[in-house]
């Protein structure tokens, strides 16, 4: 089994313990980008056949977790352009997708209307917020872990919030109207 370069006072954790401690995550990342849960399922496979592939490349745990983070928001995305490109129309599919009754939805519907404008934001808007408010990482770890210049990951970061706010305000005058 490949292993990460590592040094005598912290061995490396195996693929089995890698795959334990970061799927959740992965597979989350994935399931928001693509707002399907078999998509998300496929993604978070893929990422971590390239992880096992990749394995003895990795420079320490920490570079790790950047990479998984990072080739997950591009698998994610990739699939979603994938689907786009099958034809219909991809925000329907979504809202569709999330609004079937075999998915299990939160008991909050607040959280379940955030979760569908998230949706409906551009694929690197949603990647860059998704990032920052889900799992917390600064703008400069999303530059690095998206590849992308600082100014750019702050740029999408500031209009996917005005354009959340703005669908926001939409969506409760149409909720306190009806």
């Amino acid at each position: 089994m490949p292993a990460i370069q590592q040094s005598p006072a912290k061995p490396y954790p195996s693929f089995e313990q890698i795959v334990g401690r970061h799927q959740g995550r992965v597979y989350s990342i994935a399931l928001r980008i693509t707002g399907d849960t078999g998509t998300a399922e496929e993604v978070a496979q893929d990422v971590f056949l390239e992880c096992h592939r990749s394995l003895h490349s990795m420079a320490s745990e920490e570079h790790l977790a950047a990479w998984l983070c990072r080739v997950a928001c591009h698998r994610a995305t990739d699939a979603l352009r994938r689907r786009k490109s099958r034809g219909g129309d991809l925000v329907m599919t979504l809202e569709e997708d999330l609004l079937t009754p075999s998915k299990p939805q939160r008991e909050d519907p607040l959280l379940n209307r955030v979760e569908q404008l998230l949706l409906t934001l551009p694929e690197q808007q949603r990647a860059v917020v998704l990032l920052r408010y889900q799992e917390d990482l600064e703008p400069q770890q999303i530059a690095e872990t998206l590849g992308m210049p600082l100014a750019t990951v702050r740029s999408h970061l500031q209009r996917g919030l005005k354009l959340l706010r703005e669908k926001a305000e939409r969506t409760l005058k149409e909720y306190t109207r009806g």
